[in-house]
């Protein structure tokens, strides 16, 4: 990615809120997130950003939880989001039977915990994705709920930057 300037942040911090506020609900679908980072401005540089950003998911009712990932994909579900699209780039729809393998993953996975897998997807293979899906199942829905938190957190830092640098 490239590198954030000052000149990013300035402009991040001199936009109107209600033209910042939709960009950052892409990030993280919760007004409460969004309304605090909009109102916690001027930011010094992306780490303070960032960082005001961390501790905003790391403190996610698990009820903002659940709307945060009412506005994410299923993985190998096809999206019309852009950003959806580069981070499951891994996902190759032309392996079918990784294709099943998620799409069962998937839905065992919401018969668990009531919920969509989420994953911090940008990076990493769809085997690497229907592994740690897998692994994932073991977990109790008290754990699984700190995964998924901490997952939408990595996946917020990224789009967050995307906003920064006017993607």
């Amino acid at each position: 990615m490239p590198v954030v300037d000052s000149a990013d942040i300035q402009r991040f911090n001199e936009q109107a809120p209600d033209e910042l506020r939709p960009e950052l609900l892409r990030c993280v679908a919760v007004p409460r997130w969004a309304d605090t980072l909009v109102d916690g401005r001027p930011y010094v540089d992306l780490a303070d950003l960032l960082g005001v950003a961390e501790e905003l998911t790391a403190g996610l009712t698990d009820e903002e939880v659940r709307l945060a990932l009412a506005d994410h994909p299923k993985i190998g579900q096809r999206t019309n989001s852009a950003w959806s699209r580069t981070e499951q780039s891994g996902v190759d729809d032309r392996d079918a039977d990784l294709a099943e393998r998620l799409r069962d993953g998937n839905v065992a996975y919401e018969a668990r915990f009531g919920h969509i897998y989420l994953v911090c997807a940008t990076g990493r293979s769809g085997a690497e994705m229907l592994a740690d899906l897998t692994a994932r199942l073991a977990n109790d829905p008290v754990t699984e709920i700190g995964v998924v938190r901490r997952e939408l957190g990595k996946i917020a830092a990224l789009r967050l930057r995307r906003v920064i640098e006017g993607e």
